[in-house]
């Protein structure tokens, strides 16, 4: 038994964690919103990057101060949601749409531009496609105790190679310079960034990824509880110095792109054009490679994730049944394409991304003060009032009485939840104050 990680292990996971993170969508983002602000990309990717890598963070080391168990928080809340909500989210961010999305962009970037338009239409090279990518899938996240080894020490410094070449090249040769702000950034420019930052969904993705760092502390042979929180804050430190170093260099991409590629509708338009004009067909054999191999470990990380958690929930299925079953239907679902995934399934991250924030700050603000479950009640409570009307209305559902919330500070934003999550909170610590007044109260949470 370890007493300490060693600073080898530190970084092998650190790597992983830092791959786990990259999925293609992270790679698209940047360079969009990097175009999008223009002369203003600093100021722009500095909002991008407290949401995109600081809430990734908090939640890793969430899941490492309560010992690995997303349940174990949501059920601060009440157990019956602790189960629920730990379960929505496990499905909505892998084999409902997380982890097919992986194998669906990782074709439609690395394969699609070398297919005519006819032989793509028949959805058989997409068919072949994700039959061999999530067979790949499953067998790397057979055997979990590898996982480190396969991703950190192997997956991990390809994709940074490929990646790498890309962006020297686009510092050493830039497509143009920087272009003027789009008019939705020409003010407010941090805080759109901060909301951009906010779609990658990676807060979700953190308290999924947090077990299987954990998975991969214990396997080096830690055990003590505190050894393993401090080992996840280094190993998350490590992966938010390279997200932030890529995200930089990514949306530099981007907001030198304008001249060449003209005003693209996503970010992997911009990255595709770009790895052309710098290496012609091989840029683009080069892009495509950095991007299955960003959709390949977060896969293998949310189906290890998914896996993990099942075989534990429901005891009479196996780990290996587990991810089976979910590495098929992700393959299945994938098939049905991107554009219908999205459509799909986002009404509902939009609902639930919000009370992931809110159960993160949460757990932080417990390990320091002891919160509670009223104040996690009156929260979550009042988080969940906005965010689901919120999601509903981006589904164009109408509900009577919504359009009195676009009054509410932010709403607009995104980010309306945010002062009923803190007017709940207080409500909730006002109700303990009564019970506690009267005698009739349980212990903080």
């Amino acid at each position: 038994m370890k007493v300490n990680l060693s600073n080898k292990d530190t970084l092998t996971i650190g790597l992983m964690l830092f791959a786990l993170f990259l999925g293609a969508g992270n790679m698209i983002f940047p360079p969009a919103l990097g175009q999008a602000a223009g002369e203003n990309i600093w100021t722009a990717t500095a909002g991008f990057l407290i949401t995109g890598v600081g809430l990734p963070l908090l939640g890793v080391t969430a899941i490492g101060l309560t010992g690995g168990s997303l349940k174990d928080i949501a059920s601060r809340v009440h157990p019956s949601f602790g189960f629920i909500f730990t379960a929505i989210l496990y499905l909505a961010i892998g084999p409902f749409f997380g982890i097919p999305r992986t194998g669906t962009v990782a074709f439609e970037i690395g394969v699609v531009p070398f297919l005519n338009e006819t032989t793509n239409a028949t959805g058989l090279p997409l068919f072949i496609y994700t039959l061999i990518f999530f067979g790949i899938t499953f067998w790397v996240s057979l055997n979990p105790s590898r996982l480190v080894d396969r991703v950190g020490k192997i997956l991990t410094p390809l994709l940074i190679l490929v990646l790498g070449s890309l962006i020297v090249g686009a510092f050493l040769n830039p497509p143009g310079t920087f272009s003027k702000p789009a008019p939705e950034y020409e003010s407010a420019v941090f805080f759109k960034g901060f909301i951009e930052g906010y779609l990658t969904m990676d807060a979700i993705a953190a308290l999924v990824f947090g077990m299987v760092v954990i998975k991969a502390i214990k396997d080096k042979g830690i055990t003590n509880r505190k050894t393993i929180s401090f080992a996840v804050l280094k190993a998350g430190i490590l992966a938010a110095v390279g997200l932030t170093a890529i995200y930089l260099s990514l949306a530099f991409i981007g907001a030198t792109s304008l001249d060449l590629v003209g005003q693209a509708g996503n970010g992997g338009v911009i990255l595709a054009s770009v790895a052309d004009y710098l290496f012609g067909t091989f840029g683009t054999l080069l892009l495509g490679a950095a991007i299955t191999f960003a959709c390949l470990t977060t896969s293998v990380g949310l189906v290890t994730a998914s896996g993990e958690y099942f075989s534990n929930a429901y005891p009479m299925l196996s780990y290996k049944t587990v991810i089976f079953l979910v590495t098929v239907f992700s393959a299945f679902v994938a098939n049905l394409g991107l554009t219908q995934l999205i459509t799909f399934t986002l009404p509902v991250l939009i609902a639930i991304y919000p009370i992931a924030i809110v159960l993160i700050l949460l757990t932080f603000l417990n390990y320091t003060f002891s919160v509670h479950h009223y104040v996690y009640r009156g929260a979550i409570l009042f988080t969940t009032l906005i965010s689901i009307p919120n999601a509903l209305e981006g589904a164009n559902i109408s509900m009577p009485g919504v359009s009195i919330l676009h009054s509410l500070p932010l709403y607009s934003e995104g980010v309306g939840w945010l002062l009923p999550a803190l007017f709940g909170g207080v409500l909730g610590l006002f109700f303990l104050l009564i019970k506690k007044s009267t005698g009739h109260t349980s212990s903080a949470g």
